[in-house]
């Protein structure tokens, strides 16, 4: 299960180890955090820490950018960090790394919304 933390006024979900599209349970859960925190967090900046996940589907991905549009109309921001390198090639793949900034630690990617 992913986990919720905040970090002075940031908000970060903490990934699980894969999101393969092969247990519809676990993404229906992860898909919970995730949009309630695009839909919620206050301020709408949000972290995601992909350094315990190895591998993410389809599925995924469209929570991703579900997530990443609620952020949007709330004037939010979405980040990434510790993209491991699967998970970055099938980010670049998708050409979704032009749309979020990714950040190989959490620090700089808490320290990159905290600047503005």
């Amino acid at each position: 299960m992913s986990c919720v933390v905040r970090e002075d006024e940031i908000t970060i979900v903490e990934l699980d180890p894969s999101y393969d599209s092969l247990d519809d349970q676990v993404l229906a859960e992860f898909g919970g955090v995730l949009l309630s925190e695009a839909a919620h967090a206050d301020p709408p900046r949000l972290v995601l820490d992909f350094s315990r996940t190895t591998f993410i589907g389809s599925s995924f991905i469209e929570l991703l950018i579900r997530a990443w549009k609620r952020l949007q109309q709330r004037s939010g921001t979405m980040v990434l960090c510790g993209v491991q390198p699967l998970c970055l090639e099938i980010l670049e793949v998708t050409r979704l790394t032009s749309i979020w900034r990714i950040y190989p630690t959490r620090q700089e990617a808490v320290e990159s919304l905290r600047c503005g």
